[in-house]
Order: C-alpha cells, then structure tokens, then sequence
C-alpha cells in the first residue's frame, strides 16, 4: 500500500461518499429525491449552538472553526443519508409557532438546545411553548433537550447546572397542566469538543429507525458468536451509531469513534498497485470481508472508494446454495466460537439490489494496549454498506486465532443488515 500521488490536496472521505449533508431549497418540500424522510427541528435561543452542533457531526466541521460559522438568519432545510432519509431544519432564534411555516405533527423529532451558559427564562419559556404545542399535535413526538456548550464549565458545576435546568423545565411543566408531567422528555449534556454530541444525537436517531430491533438482534448474534465484548454500527460519515448490541454503552464508543475518524482521515490517502479491473467486480456473496494484506497500523482501502477495489481481496469463498444456507450455518464448531446465525430477515430468498453487488468492502483492524480487564483487545472495522461499518472489540487471543470465523461471521451480518436496509428504502418510497 503506498500514498496515491497527486498535484492538488487529497480528497476528504465524505468525497467518495458525495456530499453528507444537502442543503435543500427552502419550502421545498418533495425534496426532488422521491423519498419519505424524516423531520427533525432544531430549536433553541440565538447564538446557543444550532448551526454548530449540524456543522460539526454532518459537515465534519473542526470544533474550533465554529467561532466563524455565520448566524443563523432563516430557516434552512438540510438532507442527510444515513440507514434512514432525515431532513433537518436548523431554526433562526426568533421562530415562533407562527413563524415556523409547518405543522409540529409532520415532525418525528424536536431538538431544543440550551447554552449551558445562558440565562435559564427565556430559554425555557420558549422550549415550554413548542413542548406543549408539539405534545398536543402529536402525542408521539421524541422531545430532546440538548444542554450544550457543557465544556465551559467545571465537571462539578456542569452537573449541577445541568440537573438545575432539568428540574426547571418539569417543575414549569407540572405548573402548566398536571397532565403535562407525563410528557416524556430526555435531556443531554452536549459539547463540540467532545464524544458528548454525537452518542446523543446518535441516541436521538436511534429512535427514528424502525428497524432498530432487528439490527440489534444481529449485533447480539455477531457478539455471541464471535466473542465480542462490544460491537457498534455505525454511520461511516457523520461517526453517529444507529445500533449497538446489549451490553452498555462505555469509553468503548469514543474509542471506536476515534478510530473510524482516523480512517476517514488517512484512508483516502492508499490505493492499491496491483488492482485490476477484472477483481473489481465481486458479488455480495463471494467477497472476503477483509483483505489478507491488511496492516493493524494503516486502513487497507480508501474507506469510501466502493465503486473499484484498490486491493487484492483473499480468494473468495464459494456461493453457498440457497437451500442449504440454513444447515450450513448450524453446523457444529469449536465452543464459544459459532458462526453466525441468520436472522427471520435474512432466511427470506429476496433478490440482492445491484448497488451491493459489486463493491468491494474494505476492513482494518488495530491491537489496542492494556485494557481494564488486564488484557489485549483488537479493534476491527468492516464496511457493511456504502454508508453503514461495523467497528468491534474482540480479545487479540480470540481475533487471532479466529479471524478466519468472524470475517466469515462478518459477511452473513452484512447480508442481514443489507436485506434490512433493502426494506427500509422500499418502504419509503413514493409513487
């Protein structure tokens, strides 16, 4: 693997992928892309840290260029691609209900930010009137509280304001209407500079995906059967996780997060000598999740460069037949170290779309120093979509004498999230 040469700077990795975010025109609301998405609207008080907060996880805005970000004027309408279509409205500090131009009820999701800094009236008067306005449209509305700015503050200090603020709005709530106490509203304490922002609103989008469930159950079964300790799947250009398996979400997410940043940093960076246009096109079924010339220190593919490979991948194993997919998965193996076994999604004989049958999915992996439990995990990374990776800790015992195991475990949790997200853009279509 060596540097590809080239006269201008190397391209970022939202590049390959095409733009994360796309501003859309305003009032438009077909969006021209024939696609049902889900609304987000983004509140708060002027100069709280709206626009920052959708720069930075969208747009991969360095923190410390948000200082020069623009105030925000109007209402503008971002579309961002993930496992499911959002549309996200990033909201001026003087929109009113009767300013906002749309019905509450056509949202999926309410976002009010709160300076951490700021004083607490007006911000809290503002977030009661759109809570209830928003309740009494629609009752099943995702209300978040996003106290942001959390790094100005001592982690003392931090905590207590943060409590402080959410007292308020319940108390100010139960004052209203004692039928408002039932409203169900979830508060996080955010910041730009750290991992705060994104495992919140990777909590936010989490609960507009149907098919959570579902994802969750494979990561489960991928955990179970290849011994991780953790596993996260995650939206490769925003670094936000749609799903994660049952154990609870730790340092582990940070660490994962870093790790694909770094990827999205330098693999653009490598490309193959020794590709060639004729191992380029590789079905769903017969690539190898992860090629045999993959360094622990470096990503073996530029991350994002899905449509040609730009390495040699390991021979392929051959198509399993259909009718004997199921027996072949539960076979007898070692114990603790199974295959993967097929969801109800997966059983089904749906027809694989084109778009995912001739990628080639890139991987990587990275042993990790000393852990809290005294031993050696490995980090590994594996593209399941052109917009989903898989990124997991497994034990560097079990990663290397197993490889073989969890990269053949890998490919049958790919198909299974592919034919789930194959579901997902069919049910939201138009016409």
């Amino acid at each position: 693997m060596v540097p590809s040469r080239s006269s201008s700077n190397p391209p970022l990795a939202s590049s390959f992928y095409g733009s994360a975010l796309k501003t859309l025109p305003n009032g438009d609301d077909s969006l021209g892309d024939n696609v049902v998405r889900s609304k987000i609207l983004l509140l708060g008080m002027r100069k709280c840290g709206k626009t920052s907060i959708q720069e930075v996880i969208f747009n991969k805005l360095p923190p410390k260029q948000s200082f020069y970000l623009e105030m925000t004027t109007r209402i503008t309408k971002h579309a961002f691609d993930t496992v499911i279509p959002l549309e996200i409205w990033d909201c001026p500090g003087n929109t009113t209900l009767e300013t906002l131009g749309a019905p509450l009820s056509q949202f999926s999701t309410m976002i009010f930010v709160i300076d951490i800094q700021d004083l607490y009236g007006g911000p809290i008067s503002k977030l009661l009137s759109f809570t209830i306005a928003a309740y009494q449209e629609n009752p099943s509305i995702n209300l978040e509280v996003f106290v942001h700015k959390a790094e100005a503050n001592t982690d003392e200090y931090r905590i207590e304001n943060f409590r402080h603020i959410q007292q308020r709005v319940l108390d100010e709530l139960l004052d209203e209407s004692p039928e408002y106490e039932q409203i169900p509203i979830n508060f996080h304490l955010t910041s730009i500079y750290d991992h705060s922002l994104h495992e919140a609103f990777s909590r936010v989008l989490q609960k507009l995906v149907g098919s959570l469930p579902y994802l969750e159950d494979l990561l489960n079964v991928f955990c179970a059967n290849s011994q991780a300790s953790k596993a996260y799947l995650f939206d490769v250009s925003s670094r936000l996780y749609v799903a994660t398996d049952a154990s609870p979400v730790d340092h582990t997410h940070a660490l994962c997060s870093d790790y694909l940043q770094m990827l999205n940093a330098f693999g653009p960076l490598y490309r193959s000598l020794s590709a060639s246009p004729p191992r380029h096109t590789l079905t769903s079924r017969s690539v190898v999740a992860s090629p045999t010339t993959s360094l622990p220190t470096s990503p073996t593919q530029p991350l994002s460069n899905l449509s040609s490979a730009s390495s040699t991948p390991a021979p392929a194993r051959p198509p399993l037949p259909e009718q004997h997919l199921s027996s072949t998965l539960t076979s007898p193996s070692p114990p603790n170290y199974g295959t993967l076994s097929p969801s109800p999604i997966s059983t089904q004989t749906r027809p694989q779309k084109l778009k995912y049958k001739n990628l080639f999915y890139p991987s990587a992996s990275s042993s990790l120093s000393h852990t809290a439990s005294g031993g050696h995990d490995t980090i590994i990374y594996h593209l399941i979509t052109p917009r989903l990776a898989l990124l997991a800790l497994l034990p560097t015992v079990v990663f290397e004498s197993r490889r073989g195991l969890v990269e053949y475990n890998v490919v049958f949790f790919r198909e299974g999230v592919q034919e789930i997200c194959e579901v997902e853009e069919e049910s939201r279509q138009i016409g």
